[in-house]
């Protein structure tokens, strides 16, 4: 073989290795762990502490998910009334929350809000764009690489399409972001590793059909989502509603919330399926593999 051909060889090969550098490669995740929590909305994790939203509940786990701190009473200081939580996010002791009116499917009064993590008290309020077309707010994420705020609606129309930006500086809208394909009725997002991941309540437990976790890999410009079928929850207790999810990037876990036992209607909770008298909140520990 003729030493140019040889040269041209690695220069395809190290095209090639280039042009696939910032493929993602395919992970499992193997089931860790499930520890039952008082919240059925959100979950986050940082420095070994875990919080955990319900629609009108903050609480606090230490490592050892052993309850060490409880708001019940979380909706003082608004100058809205509101009532629901949704998913939530932690960053430098912060925890960042969707908070909104909301009664039978339809939502009012969208707040970006920050409470202390200890204390688990309000801080302050980020000023809402009601003009961004945002009908709901399931899920919150921060992204500290690009200082991003972003936000999800549940409700299946046009506007669940779109994740909302806001500025983590500023506090200030920075637009919003088109997921191709866009999910339905998400009801959690994170943001890991360099990728936004959301959660969507497109199962059915009636048929016991299992929700899922999609991929979203923003592009450069942060205009546009490209979506991709992550993970099938087919291995929770009971299937039932998917919620929020978050990450520990230290111990590489994925955790995620579900609910089981409640028959669910326009988001609102309509009695219970056979066997049970409560409904039951279980965080999910993955390891990344």
């Amino acid at each position: 073989m003729r030493k140019g051909t040889v040269l041209s060889i690695g220069v395809i090969m190290l095209i090639i290795l280039c042009g696939c550098s910032d493929t993602k490669t395919a992970v499992r995740y193997e089931p860790a762990d499930v520890h039952q929590v008082t919240g059925r909305q959100g979950v986050c994790t940082e420095k070994g502490n875990y919080w955990v939203s319900g629609s009108g509940t903050l609480a606090k786990y230490d490592s050892s998910w052993k309850l060490v701190a409880e708001n019940t009473e979380p909706f003082e200081g608004y100058s809205l009334e509101v009532n629901h939580i949704g998913d939530i996010d932690v960053y430098n002791n912060e925890l960042y929350l969707g908070v909104e009116y909301f009664m039978d499917g339809e939502s009012k009064n969208i707040q970006v809000a920050v409470y202390d993590g200890d204390t688990l008290e309000l801080k302050r309020v980020f000023p809402f764009r009601p003009d961004t077309g945002q009908q709901e707010c399931s899920g919150i994420a921060v992204d500290p690489d690009s200082r991003t705020v972003y936000m999800t609606s549940w409700i299946d129309d046009e506007s669940s399409e779109y994740l909302y930006m806001y500025d983590l500086d500023t506090e200030e809208y920075k637009g919003k972001l088109r997921m191709d394909p866009g999910p339905k009725w998400l009801q959690g997002v994170a943001y890991y590793d360099g990728s936004l991941y959301v959660t969507s309540d497109d199962g059915d437990a009636d048929d016991d059909a299992p929700d899922h976790m999609y991929r979203v890999d923003v592009s450069d410009d942060k205009k546009d989502g490209a979506v991709s079928m992550e993970k099938e929850f087919d291995d929770v207790t009971r299937q039932g509603e998917i919620e929020g999810l978050t990450f520990d990037e230290e111990k590489r876990q994925l955790l995620l919330l579900y609910n089981r036992g409640a028959k669910i209607a326009a988001g609102m909770p309509t009695g219970f399926y056979e066997g049970y008298s409560e409904e039951i909140h279980e965080v999910f520990v993955y390891d990344i593999k």
